[in-house]
Order: C-alpha cells, then structure tokens, then sequence
C-alpha cells in the first residue's frame, strides 16, 4: 500500500546574488494516514523551506525545486500546475504560518479572511461563508466567535492569532495539515493550549499533521516519529519515544541536552552545542556537523555519511553504532504521541 505522503530525494535552493544556494539536499521521508511527524532543528536547518516546497510555495519566493518528487495520495504534486496547486492547497495541503501577524491581513476583518477561503474552495455563498467562519471560531475555542469574526487581527492576542490561523487552515477540511512553529512566540500556557488543540483537531478529523519546532521538547508532547534536520539534510528519524531516549546522531544528542531542567536535579552549567549552522553557500565537506561534534574523526571531515535504516529508524553519521547513546535517566523523554 503506498504512503500517504512519499517525498523522495528533495532538493531546492533560491536564486541569490551569488547564484543559485541549494539549501534542502537530497530529503526524502513518508507518511502515513493520520500520522504526526515532527521537524526538528535549529533555525538555518531547512524545515520552514521543506514546508514551502511541499506546499509549492517556495517558487514565489525565489526558489525553485532542483530535483525530486512529491507524491500525496498517490499524485506527484511538483508536476502540477500552479492552477492546479491553487485548487490542492486548503483542500488537501494546508498550512499553519510561523508568524500570524504578517500572515493576516491588517484591513480585512478576521471573518471575512476565513470566508474568502471557504468560498474559494466550496460553493458556499457570503452567509454560509459567514456562518462557517464563526462555527471555525468556535471550533478552535476563540470565545464570543461572532464579535472576533467582526474583529481585525490587531485587536485580538497573540495566542486568538494563531487559533485564527489554524481555523483558516482547517476550513476545507485538509488531509495534511503544516504547522510551521505555531508555539514559538507564545507563553507557555498559550503553548499548551494550541498543542492541545491540534492534538484534537487531528483526532477528530483524522487528518496527518506535520508540525515544525526548534525545541524537541515539544515534539516530545506531540510527535508520533520525530525527523531531525541539519543543513539542509535529515540527519536522524525514528519513533518519538526511541528517539528521544536513545538518539543515533550526536546532533539530535546535543538538541536533547542544550534545554534547561526545570525541576529537575541542578547542573553545574547549561549545555549548548558549539558553534553554528552553517550557511547554505558555506557547507563543510564530509559530515556537515563535524565542526561542532565532539566525536569527530578525520573520516567525517572527508566522507559524507550514507543513510543507515534500520527498524523505524534512520541516521547519518559514520559513527552512529560507536559513541555512548543513552542518555542519563533524568534526561529521558517519555515521549508524546499523539
């Protein structure tokens, strides 16, 4: 049976001043029906790229798609046209924006925005537009719907925002939602909150979800599988509990050590990873994160690591099999699934 989402060796870049910068290489993952995967890495990385390309949006920005293929439900969407891109997004694809304020319009009322999409999509008329739009409000929990849908963005918080911009993205009914860092810029309780949120929005309408965070704490309470990216390449996946208590890569190592423990025992000193991304146009030869990890021998330095898989697992690294993986017991992560 074949994947609900099969991406297979993706590669993109962006036409710049110095050329044209690859920034994904060669990514290729699946998913299945349902399934909540998890993009993880720190800013440079290539997640909120991944997202736009697999929502054909990188070429208004641009970009453009060097090689590759990405099927959903069986249909190879880069062979598209952007007519027929225009119809798949908010029906089958959509996609949460990391930061709502520049993702809504100022001028137009939050009721109408959400209107806009449903009449686009469906055949609904103003009135039944209007009605579903208050109904998504209601759905995703914003009190007094009928006087928000009234409203602009500026006069609602920023967590009224973001379930504004999930209620937009769910109004058609997608088969895959993206949600591109839609906790970062909030507290911790509005954090909660919209994770609760997704949690049962994809419950309840089964849809797939892919969710992009830089903190793997919080892929911790939602994931089912976790794909950890660095540089533009996918350096480990696996099932959220296995992955989080006996990582493969140092990266993913380094990404589970650097949060603080609140609560838990004191340590002498916060731990951080070493350096930084690299830029896209100044990759290192060999393994990519050899200038920051602590186990690197002169082979990483000259021979790029081939993809290991294993059961549900996957990882990048010449000496995944050879350096102390498990963590302290006080470092383990129970895991979320969702």
């Amino acid at each position: 049976m074949a994947a609900f989402l099969e991406v297979r060796d993706l590669s993109a870049g962006y036409h710049t001043s110095r050329g044209l910068i690859r920034v994904l290489d060669s990514v290729s993952f699946s998913m299945e029906h349902g399934e909540t995967v998890c993009l993880v890495g720190e800013s440079g990385s290539g997640k909120s790229v991944t997202a736009l390309t697999l929502m054909r949006l990188l070429e208004y920005e641009n970009g453009s798609v060097l090689s590759g293929s990405i099927e959903l439900l069986g249909e190879d969407l880069l062979k598209k046209s952007p007519e027929d891109m225009r119809r798949v997004r908010g029906r089958l694809i959509s996609m949460v924006f990391q930061e709502p304020m520049t993702a809504l319009n100022p001028v137009i009322t939050i009721g109408r925005q959400i209107g806009d999409i449903i009449r686009t999509h469906t055949e609904a008329g103003a009135e039944g537009a209007r009605r579903r739009s208050v109904e998504l409000l209601r759905t995703v929990g914003i009190p007094e719907p009928e006087l928000r849908a009234r409203q602009y963005p500026h006069q609602l918080s920023g967590g009224m925002r973001q379930r504004v911009m999930i209620a937009m993205a769910i109004s058609c009914a997608p088969k895959l939602l993206i949600a591109d860092e839609p906790t970062t810029a909030l507290d911790v309780t509005i954090q909660a909150q919209i994770l609760h949120l997704l949690r049962d929005l994809k419950h309840r309408t089964g849809m797939a979800l892919i969710f992009i965070t830089h903190d793997i704490d919080v892929a911790a309470r939602i994931a089912d599988r976790i794909i950890v990216m660095y540089a533009g390449k996918i350096v480990e996946t696996g099932g959220c509990g296995e992955l989080l208590s006996s990582p493969r890569h140092p990266y993913t190592r380094g990404l589970l050590d650097s949060p603080p423990d609140i609560g838990g025992a004191p340590r002498t000193r916060l731990q951080s990873i070493g350096g930084s991304v690299p830029a896209p146009w100044d990759t290192p030869k060999g393994c990519r994160f050899h200038p920051r990890c602590p186990y690197s021998t002169r082979e990483c330095t000259e021979r790029e690591p081939p993809i290991t898989r294993g059961d549900n697992y996957s990882v990048s690294c010449l000496h995944h099999d050879r350096w102390p993986r498990e963590l302290p017991a006080d470092r383990r992560s129970p895991g979320g699934g969702s």
